[in-house]
């Protein structure tokens, strides 16, 4: 819990002024609001009749304790509020900042639903919890001290009662909050289910609409929310036990003091109680039972939020599996590619190899093509070139180089992936572009997007290079986000340029304009085309089929033809629209 804690202040820094005054000023408030009882006892005691000079005295300093007692609690709210909601903004960058270098690894671990959930309701109830720790956390603790010392000083022997409750209260108190920890802790593993079934739906609408899945899909949110309803349920019909064990204890003891205190005043003739100390002892106690309810209120928060805690907490302190190394190249001699007897997994416990055995040499500025099934790992092969993953066994070269000894940005700045799965993102197209080169010339562009066949129906938007792009670019066709990406990573000037089965959604005529632009214009840039259609990478200077994780056949396109392989068959089925007998 201390390590959690320190990691977590971290991300206080700039708010770390108002997170002090909070607890400052929180402290003269009690101080202020434990002395006003004992003023009223001294009011009231000198209601004798006979003057109202003493009553008038007592009654300012009362008026100017109360207005202190107030400025005092309004500071402290405003800075708790700064205080909270600074620590909040500052824990989401931080976490932000640290997924940005998780490798997809590192993703596939946490899971994207999961992190989400880390980022917005568990950053929200530490934020929560943050706020009671610096106000009512120390409020609490201070007000009990200083009713119990006060109502100690006041009745020694009434003060028991109190002494008496406070015990019963704690324990209370502490079986509440034992019982639900363990269930908060299955809430929230539940609400990351519950959040990948939003993202799913909401991310493959179009899908489920044309599937008409509509009802499949609401089923499946509806028992996920379920879940989340039983165990929220659950915790709250434990947690509405607190309330009226509060107020029974409460009620109790004003019981208890309101007829020992008017028997000990009868029995006296007031001097072992007065009347006004017995109206403070009542305040007191009030006091001393609310501090038990708010702390009990505390105690639920820190118990909701040390679960997110600790998951934001892994996030911040996760090392990622990817980093750059110390002394790091930072400079790509040239695009030239060697896989040396490479052996990928994804996991450990995943039982199998996705990529066994791979050989490889490509000479740079050379022009290679990828076929093969779906799940014969075209892209694991691609990913391991700009170190998306690490190998499990042998060596990837970039440049003649490990890719492990490069700086990770200066790798990826040279190596330009055009993946399967394209997005744009809200903005102009123009601004889009530029994420492949945030200085980039209006020339620049204009010269990627005739090389990537994107100029043309860019400028026959009203608005051309202004057009704006929907989230995830839903106003354009895929074949023109397809052009609009590769444009994009043309603008990088790499040594190495990958399509992932990036140019499946353009018509042939246009492919084949695609590739002669990028033997002309960029001839001594690598490129690797994965594909579908083998005329897509026919004209390469060598073709690989996959199969199984392994390169099952290497030649030109002649040569594979000669063969009669596996790539024979696939481009028989594709022009001939029958298979190989």
């Amino acid at each position: 819990m201390i390590k959690r804690m320190k990691t977590l202040a971290g991300s206080i820094r700039e708010y770390r002024k108002a997170s002090i005054l909070t607890p400052s000023f929180v402290a003269l408030e009690v101080v202020l609001e434990c002395i006003i009882p004992y003023l009223m006892a001294r009011l009231i005691d000198r209601m004798t009749g006979e003057s109202l000079s003493p009553i008038l005295g007592t009654g300012v300093i009362l008026i100017l304790a109360a207005m202190c007692s107030l400025v005092c609690g309004v500071m402290s709210g405003r800075c708790a509020a700064t205080a909270g909601c600074g620590f909040a903004k500052n824990l989401r960058k931080d976490l932000f900042h640290r997924i940005q270098t998780f490798s997809f690894s590192d993703i596939d671990r946490f899971s994207t639903a999961s992190l989400v959930t880390r980022m917005t309701t568990d950053v929200s109830n530490v934020q929560n919890a943050f706020q009671m720790l610096i106000r009512i956390a120390v409020r609490t603790p201070m007000m009990l001290i200083f009713s119990i010392a006060m109502s100690v000083a006041i009745s020694a022997r009434m003060s028991v009662i109190f002494f008496a409750i406070v015990p019963v209260l704690g324990l209370g108190l502490f079986l509440i909050s034992h019982t639900v920890l363990p269930i908060f802790k299955r809430i929230f593993v539940r609400y990351d289910a519950l959040n990948n079934s939003v993202q799913e739906n909401v991310a493959g609408i179009r899908v489920v609409k044309s599937f008409v899945r509509e009802e499949f899909e609401q089923k499946k949110f509806e028992n996920a929310s379920e879940e989340v309803r039983k165990d929220f349920s659950h915790v709250e019909r434990i947690l509405a036990l607190n309330n009226p064990m509060m107020m029974t204890c409460m009620y109790v003891a004003m019981l208890l003091v309101s007829f020992f205190g008017a028997r000990m005043i009868v029995l006296s003739g007031g001097t072992d109680l007065t009347t006004g100390q017995l109206s403070s002892l009542i305040s007191y106690g009030i006091q001393i039972l609310s501090s038990m309810m708010m702390l009990s209120m505390v105690f639920v928060m820190i118990t909701i939020a040390s679960e997110s805690a600790g998951r934001i907490v892994e996030v911040l302190e996760y090392e990622s599996t990817l980093t750059s190394p110390l002394n790091a190249l930072t400079r790509v001699p040239d695009g030239s590619i060697d896989f040396d007897n490479v052996s990928f997994r994804y996991s450990t416990g995943s039982g199998r190899d996705a990529l066994t055995g791979i050989n490889l040499h490509i000479r740079s500025g050379q022009t290679v093509g990828i076929i093969g099934s779906t799940g014969s790992s075209k892209t694991t092969l691609i990913q391991l070139i700009s170190r998306l993953y690490d190998t499990t066994e042998g060596v990837v070269r970039v440049g003649g180089h490990n890719v492990r000894e490069y700086d990770l940005d200066a790798l990826r700045q040279q190596v330009a992936v055009v993946l399967q799965k394209n997005v744009l993102f809200s903005g102009t197209i123009r601004d889009n572009l530029r994420w492949g080169k945030e200085d980039a010339t209006d020339e620049e562009i204009r010269k990627a997007c005739r090389i990537a066949q994107a100029d043309e129906f860019v400028r026959s938007f009203p608005e051309g290079y202004y057009t704006y792009i929907e989230q995830g670019g839903t106003n354009v066709s895929g074949g023109q986000k397809q052009r609009l990406c590769i444009a994009r990573a043309l603008l990088r000037h790499p040594k190495i340029l990958i399509l992932d089965d990036s140019t499946s959604a353009v018509d042939t005529r246009t492919d084949a304009l695609i590739q002669r632009g990028f033997a002309e214009e960029i001839p001594d840039t690598t490129k690797i085309i994965i594909a579908q259609r083998v005329s897509s990478v026919e004209h390469a200077d060598v073709i690989l089929v996959m199969e199984g994780g392994r390169i099952a056949e290497q030649g030109t396109h002649e040569e594979l033809m000669a063969h009669q392989g596996i790539s024979y068959e696939i481009y028989t089925i594709q022009t001939h629209g029958k298979e190989v007998a």
